[in-house]
């Protein structure tokens, strides 16, 4: 399947473009290039997988109450605190937590365990935080939670619209995919409160008031039907619910004016909008978390949608509608039923014959009777009381669901708290009571299926670290401990998988997913299956691209439905106390929580500490400054980052990201800026607008730390952010209290410094340890303001054991002085620094290509482009000014 014949093809853990990746023993990662998701193109974070591997920090073997234990103690555990749970307060009052990052074979064995055999519908995922919304907006609409379009579509639309959507860096390659798409009469619109990387490629960039997605496209809706370019014959044939869509629209959005009045958008740029959508059949748009994390995110879906269905632009080559998933396997987990609203294929609890179906498939002693918890509903349960066992697994709800104090609080309260990850120490794993290591990538062996429908196979190419063990293996002991062995008598993935794919096809009479296809898949054709678009049964055996197409819908009736939206507003809204809005969202080199991506050093180096952008306007008007450590307080928590102003927000709203976490930062949980809002349809978390106040976190000095890994003994300063470099840590540190540098320096240090370096008046210090011609640490402190010299030579010391009494004297100044300052990483892949780039563009590399040419800069993963044409911009505009 790849040009290495030695080599593993496998698919990335992270996003859910799903693309293909080949293993070589001792080599880096490289892309598959036979893959249709990617072709061998990797962003930054696929390309650094090899450095996220090794057992370091790894969850070794099974723990249960603290002490470490065999897995045949670990598995009775865990039954007996269920049977036990059940026995007392009903099935009920078992709970599980799933997550995006599970193969589907783990998702089905979790999901038919916890509904068809204990008998408890409290199954979700942390794939209602980022795509539930948008399922639900499927399923209003198509009848079936399906994309209906795939990547082909954004090659082949004439006009792209992005809706929520940073692709530039959450979904790297396909918007690589989208450049590489640009011709004559083309046109991209990015619709978005930010401007961002993506809007690099927009010829319209739209940056609407937050939340007023849904006012724009019923305005949409009003315009196209006033222009008569809706294809009445289509609505008519295969539509219902047309006139009461538009009755909404335009009680909401009449014209132009009120839409851009209601946006805060300029008349001319939604008309320029609104023409380009009525002139251009092939229109793709593109929708993301900027739509589904909000209290109104299935409106939101469904008002795109709408505008789709008008026009008969629904699963034809390209134009659709199309949803971004976030995750490798959130469509997959989606399959198998674990969300707590479905049941199992597509199949619901709200239809008696789906129920009948699956009780009988599964043969369940008592199947759960309706619809459970959804994520934030469930941990309220826990709150309660309600919940006494709560399975958690491959996810970090301690960091990620909003009012992130309660949910630490309810975690903490929970009788028993059994977590499965391949992380020994995660915010979550701090409150398990039974921990169970789980493999991970590159040790892991299923399927995933992306956004674009697409199932894939994840591969082994490395054996088990410790006493790892796959999920569905440990979900399947603990079930024969219960008594159920017999339905699940798993001996390998493919079990899982062709069980999976039999109850998809099951009395299927036309449900959109069938693979019936592989209902009786062997292991040798398991292993060698090659990425499918579902469906795959008789009728389309080599899958099939597109749903759709020929204007039939998986409705009872068959036919598609126009939802009647009626826009609103975020539910927190700024006032006197918290005049600022806050969204948030991922950075270009992280992912999620950190765990995988913060074991790779390179990935550290684009944004290494937390940080709040701020439009210049809002700094000066607060009297702040670019580069000091700011602070936002909200109704339940505070944020603290440094503040970078950026022109690209709109005045009166900051953002700030979501991978810190506790382990990592002593204040930059996002999530406590988040109200446990959300979509009333969905269940869905409105991630994308808090409200805060921002003032100047008070510091007085500011240190920088670097010490190896475990050596130091680390007082944590009243702020403070951790960075895992190659070979040491980094430490970022502030504070207000009167500094003691002799003293802290000892402390810090693990011991008395060798050589040091006070400036009392300027209140500057350095220190360093060393130990037989290592450096063991070395502290760097600088009053409040004051910038650091950039320290990856630094880093480079703790390599080397043959420090002379001259790079000593270096390493308190910070750099060697024969060596160049790079300047901070812009593009992670090669190390290219931002003076080499801008000594590059002085010296005549005027272009992204001319760059690439002479550094290597933007020539792997792209995400650095917007950044490099920046450069070249700021750096000409420079030039001209002198």
């Amino acid at each position: 399947m790849n040009d290495k014949a030695q080599a593993t093809c496998t698919t990335c853990p992270y996003c859910g473009v799903g693309c293909g990746v080949a293993v070589t023993a001792g080599e880096p990662v490289q892309g598959d290039t036979t893959h249709p998701a990617n072709y061998g193109r990797l962003c930054v974070k696929g390309s650094s997988l090899h450095e996220t591997l090794g057992d370091n920090g790894r969850l070794l073997h099974p723990r249960v109450r603290g002490r470490r234990t065999d897995w045949s103690h670990a598995v009775q555990s865990v039954a007996g605190v269920i049977r036990e749970a059940v026995a007392q307060h009903g099935p009920g009052s078992v709970g599980f937590y799933l997550s995006g990052q599970l193969l589907t074979e783990d998702y089905y064995a979790a999901n038919k365990l916890a509904k068809g055999f204990i008998g408890t519908p409290h199954v979700d995922t942390n794939s209602r935080l980022c795509m539930s919304s948008a399922v639900a907006a499927h399923k209003r609409a198509f009848g079936a939670d399906v994309v209906p379009g795939c990547y082909d579509d954004l090659d082949m639309a004439d006009l792209l619209v992005l809706v929520g959507s940073n692709a530039a860096w959450n979904h790297p390659i396909l918007f690589q995919r989208m450049q590489a798409a640009a011709r004559d009469g083309r046109r991209v619109v990015v619709i978005d409160p930010r401007q961002t990387a993506t809007s690099d490629l927009a010829d319209l960039h739209l940056s609407l008031r937050p939340g007023s997605d849904a006012a724009l496209f019923n305005g949409l809706l009003t315009w196209l039907v006033d222009r008569q370019v809706v294809d009445r014959d289509y609505i008519s044939a295969s539509c219902d619910g047309f006139d009461d869509a538009l009755a909404a629209a335009r009680h909401s959005a009449p014209d132009v004016d009120a839409v851009a009045d209601a946006c805060d958008l300029p008349v001319d740029d939604v008309a320029r909008f609104f023409n380009w959508f009525a002139d251009t059949p092939r229109t793709v748009t593109v929708f993301s978390q900027g739509v589904n994390q909000s209290s109104s995110g299935t409106d939101k879906g469904n008002a795109i949608i709408n505008c789709h269905l008008a026009t008969g632009r629904v699963g034809k080559p390209g134009a659709s509608p199309f949803s971004i998933t976030g995750q490798p396997n959130a469509m997959g987990g989606r399959e198998v039923g674990g969300l707590a609203n479905t049941l199992a294929a597509h199949m619901d609890y709200q239809n008696d014959a789906d129920r009948d179906r699956v009780q009988r498939f599964w043969r369940s002693p008592g199947l759960a009777a309706g619809p459970g918890y959804k994520a934030v509903d469930l941990f309220d349960a826990v709150h309660r009381g309600e919940i006494k066992v709560l399975w958690i697994m491959a996810t970090n709800p301690a960091v990620s669901l909003p009012n992130n104090a309660r949910v630490r609080e309810a975690l903490a309260r929970c009788p028993t708290v059994v977590v499965s990850d391949c992380v020994a120490e995660t915010d979550t794993t701090a409150y398990a009571d039974i921990l169970l290591p789980a493999m991970g990538w590159g040790e892991k062996d299923g399927t995933v299926t992306n956004s674009e429908r697409r199932i894939s196979r994840q591969r082994a190419f490395l054996p088990p670290t410790g006493e790892a063990r796959p999920d569905w293996w440990i979900i399947s002991e603990v079930a024969r401990e219960l008594g159920y062995g017999d339905a699940f008598s798993y001996t390998a993935p493919v079990d899982v998988f062709r069980e999976h794919a039999a109850l998809s096809a099951f009395e299927n009479d036309g449900r959109p997913f069938d693979l019936a296809g592989f209902k009786h898949v062997d292991s040798e054709s398991y292993d060698a299956l090659a990425p499918i678009q579902w469906p795959v049964n008789q009728r389309y055996p080599q899958g099939r691209s597109r749903l759709f197409d020929d204007g039939c819908f998986a409705t009872p009736s068959g036919r598609a439905q126009f939802v009647a939206i009626t826009p609103d507003q975020p539910v927190q809204q700024p006032d006197r106390d918290f005049p600022m809005v806050v969204n948030s969202g991922r950075i270009r080199d992280q992912w999620h929580t950190m765990t995988r991506t913060g074991r790779a050093a390179r990935l550290w180096q684009h944004r290494a500490e937390p940080f709040i952008d701020v439009h210049p306007e809002d700094l000066e008007r607060l009297g702040l400054k670019a580069g000091q450590l700011g602070r936002l307080e909200g109704p339940r928590g505070a944020f603290v980052g440094r503040l970078q102003a950026v022109a690209e927000q709109r005045p009166g709203e900051v953002f700030v990201p979501i991978h810190w976490n506790r382990l990592y930062a002593g204040q930059a949980l996002a999530s406590d800026l988040m109200a446990a809002v959300v979509d009333p349809v969905s269940g869905q978390p409105e991630s994308k607008h808090g409200v805060a106040r921002l003032s100047a976190a008070p510091v007085r000095w500011q240190a920088r730390l670097l010490c190896r890994p475990g050596h130091t003994g680390v007082w944590r300063a009243e702020h403070w952010s951790r960075v895992p470099l190659d070979g040491c840590e980094s430490w970022w540190l502030a504070g207000e209290d009167k500094a003691n540098w002799p003293g802290w320096a000892s402390r810090w240090l693990g011991g008395q410094p060798q050589v040091e370096m006070l400036d009392a008046g300027a209140d500057r210090y350095r220190a360093a340890r060393f130990h037989q011609g290592q450096l063991l640490g070395v502290l760097m402190a600088e009053p409040a303001g004051s910038s650091f010299p950039d320290l990856g030579w630094l880093a480079t010391c703790f390599e080397r054991d043959d420090l002379t009494a001259s790079d000593r004297r270096a390493i308190l100044a910070g750099r060697d002085a024969d060596l160049p300052d790079t300047g901070p990483v812009i593009c992670s892949c090669f190390q290219v620094g931002q003076k080499q780039i801008e000594a590059a563009i002085e010296g005549g590399a005027d272009s992204p290509e001319a760059l690439g040419r002479q550094l290597k800069c933007g020539t792997n993963c792209g995400s650095c482009m917007p950044e490099l044409r920046k450069l070249i911009e700021t750096t000409q505009i420079a030039a001209d000014a002198e």
